[in-house]
């Protein structure tokens, strides 16, 4: 018959080796919760010795051991325990042991046979094991590794080898000497003494996991990152990167805030591509949220020339755009103001000669007004922007000209359910403008517009259920909409490239910004579909076209609204379940031929997914395409098995018949190891950027603090 005793002043040696807490000291269970032995028979000797033995368990917390047998002796002092041994201590670590012996405050002791387990992941295999002062536990002739070790004799994958280890449980650091690291039991390094963190510990000052980059400019360099814990808020990243071209200094800076973060990344540089001279980069953001609802961010991005991004391997941007923003949205008003810089890398931009520096301020608000109901918004913005060139702007020329623009608006509009399900929707009101040049021989004076507005539109929404659960719903759209753009002639540079979709369909202007406004009457039809189906299939289709009284020569040729009738604007997307989506948008004009025309495609199954897109662009002069444009990219990752998975990546551009990027990738991944191996290619050239291959390698040991945020396969013993 099995007995259960309450032992709370016995059984405080279950803290043996639990993780130490975020505090700086590990603290014992409290004494004033009781611990639990149970075991085939408890009884106390004349001597007043306590015994447990037969199926002992004891508990605390959450803490359980199981042992053969279980001998305090008050006396001296002593805890004697027969093997075999198991601790467990709250799912993070666990103790096999074959026997133990503990002083009474379990401070010290020794324990035979021993091995200690992290988070079922990191196991660490000793002969014996010491605990000591209660916070170091120490192994000798251990063997470490995440691998699974099987029975038959044959060897993990990676194992470290130490003389000694050492685990304080209060830093949560592991401390080898005499390690050697080994791979299928054939020694690789060999390291006097090393430290690693233990796997509860998610941030250690220390080396991450190094890399290795060749590339057809730079050789065959290696990347070992460093990183530097600077309190819990902050910390710093290191990572010299050496080849047999290039001397590199990799660092990233992260701290965070009571209101927000920052992180700061950047490299120094001197390599045989530009000898003699300092290269580099830096990159810069942030957020912080501020008293009364307000948001304050800032993105920078700055390079030292134009090839310095594409020759580390840095994201692939042709332009940099650095901006802070303070902004505050709430229910019924929005505010926002920004300062932008934009630089150019394209070898076809001057950087004299493009608007640079940017300044905008936005603030909108919501009424409802109780005497006529609907919703009322009033809005004021602002908007500048300057070239570094001080040459004046011509007829022909941009050179320096900048622009500034002040806008202030108003606008009503209300909704009406009328008989036989219509809904009509009524929007009138009116905007001014206030536009200024400076250093232009053309626009000398300065400009102002009111242009009133009004829209009425009309929709039907109808649906139906079909014998089989699916419903389908189709609503027709009409609208007549009026402006009157009055005021003298402007230049417009905010609104130079211009896109018809689905989204602006109903707008009474669709030039992206307020510079440039659409004039006369308009007649908009078209209509919204959409199937569901109980299997999960779905579609939707939006078709739609704008009719209006006189062209307007602003807009471009490819942008589908030229003429006194635009394009017909086809949209649509096709979900097959959760594995396949596709969706489509496209221009028809009068000839029935396409001017604008995008497809793209996702496909998800357990075991791949494929993500691509088709687009063609026809020529246009004015947004300086002299030639038609039509490009493929895709996407794709296979799992060959639960180990190895494989991946591509492709940017072909169908008008050239070739290539412009290529990329290749096989991983392989188990319980204890990940190894990346890739290949890009880039095939573009410009006066600053040559073709490069890449070539990319990586491995890391699992269970040192390493998480992969992808599926992990175990191996068995029964299969390599």
């Amino acid at each position: 018959m099995r007995r259960a005793l309450l032992l709370s002043a016995v059984l405080p040696w279950l803290v043996l080796s639990a993780p130490a807490p975020q505090a700086q000291t590990a603290a014992p269970p409290d004494p004033a919760q009781p611990a639990m032995l149970v075991a085939d028979q408890v009884f106390i000797t004349p001597d007043r010795t306590l015994v447990a033995e037969g199926n002992v368990e004891a508990f605390q917390g959450n803490t359980r051991l199981r042992a053969g047998k279980i001998t305090f002796d008050q006396t001296t002092g002593t805890l004697q325990i027969e093997g075999p041994i198991r601790i467990d201590q709250d799912g993070d670590i666990t103790i096999l042991a074959n026997a133990a012996e503990l002083d009474r405050d379990l401070r010290n002791g020794l324990l035979t046979g021993a091995r200690m387990v992290f988070q079922q992941q990191l196991q660490l295999a000793s002969l014996q094991m010491t605990r000591v002062s209660g916070r170091y536990t120490q192994l000798y002739k251990t063997a470490v590794t995440s691998c699974h070790v099987c029975e038959d004799g044959r060897p993990p994958l990676w194992q470290i080898r130490a003389e000694r280890v050492t685990h304080d449980q209060q830093e949560r650091q592991l401390y080898f000497e005499s390690a050697q690291l080994r791979v299928l039991d054939v020694p690789v390094f060999y390291f006097p003494a090393i430290r690693l963190p233990d796997p509860s510990l998610e941030r250690a000052t220390g080396f991450l996991i190094p890399s290795l980059r060749s590339t057809s400019n730079l050789g065959t360099g290696i990347r070992v990152p460093y990183f530097f814990t600077l309190g819990p808020h902050r910390d710093l990243t290191v990572a010299p990167y050496v080849s047999s071209s290039t001397q590199t200094l990799d660092l990233r800076y992260r701290q965070a805030f009571r209101r927000g973060r920052i992180e700061l990344s950047g490299a120094y540089t001197r390599d045989d591509l530009f000898p003699g001279e300092d290269r580099g980069y830096i990159f810069g953001e942030g957020r912080f949220d501020l008293p009364q609802d307000f948001r304050f961010t800032f993105d920078i991005k700055a390079v030292s020339d134009d090839a310095y991004l594409a020759d580390y391997g840095l994201p692939d941007l042709d332009r940099l755009r650095s901006d802070v923003v303070l902004s505050r949205a709430k229910r019924d008003s929005l505010f926002r103001t920004s300062l932008t810089h934009y630089k150019t890398l394209r070898d076809s931009e001057d950087q004299a000669t493009i608007p640079s520096g940017i300044a905008e301020a936005f603030y909108q608000t919501r009424h409802h007004p109780s005497l006529t109901g609907g919703e009322l918004r009033l809005t004021l913005q602002g908007h500048g922007h300057h070239r570094s060139s001080s040459l004046s702007a011509t007829a022909t020329d941009i050179n320096g000209r900048d622009l500034t623009r002040l806008t202030a608006g108003i606008d009503w509009r209300r909704n009406w359910q009328l008989g036989y399900g219509v809904l009509a929707e009524w929007e009138i009101g009116a905007a001014a403008d206030a536009f200024r040049a400076y250093d232009d021989d053309v626009f000398t004076e300065e400009v102002t517009r009111l242009t009133p507005h009004s829209a009425l539109t009309f929709r039907l929404p109808m649906s139906r259920w079909e014998t089989n659960g699916a419903t389908q719903y189709l609503e027709p759209i009409l609208q007549l909409g009026w402006r009157d753009e009055g005021g003298g002639e402007v230049v417009s540079e905010e609104s130079r490239f211009v896109e018809f979709d689905q989204g602006n369909l109903l707008s009474l202007s669709r030039f992206p910004a307020d510079d440039a406004r659409e004039d006369g009457l308009t007649l908009v039809y078209g209509a919204n579909w959409a199937r569901y189906a109980p299997t999960g299939w779905q579609a939707y289709a939006t078709v739609g076209q704008v009719l209006r009284s006189d062209s307007d020569s602003r807009f471009t040729k490819s942008s589908g609204l030229g003429g006194t009738s635009s394009d017909i604007l086809l949209a649509g997307q096709i979900k097959f379940g959760e594995g396949l989506a596709i969706s489509s948008r496209g221009l028809l004009n009068g000839s029935l031929n396409f001017s604008k025309a995008e497809l793209r495609g996702d496909w998800h199954t357990g075991r791949s997914s494929l993500t691509g897109t088709y687009l063609w662009l026809g020529t246009d002069p004015d947004e300086e395409r002299n030639e038609e444009t039509s490009e493929l990219w895709f996407d794709g990752s296979y799992d060959l098995n639960p180990s190895w998975s494989a991946s591509a990546r492709l940017r072909y551009d169908v008008s050239d018949a070739r290539a412009t990027r290529a990329g290749l990738g096989l991983a392989y991944s188990n319980e204890c190891v990940t190894v990346d191996l890739s290949v890009n290619r880039r095939y573009t050239s410009t006066t600053s950027v040559e073709p490069t291959t890449d070539f990319g390698f990586t491995i890391s040991l699992s269970g040192f603090s390493v998480k992969s945020g992808s599926k992990q396969y175990r191996r068995s013993c029964s299969k390599t």
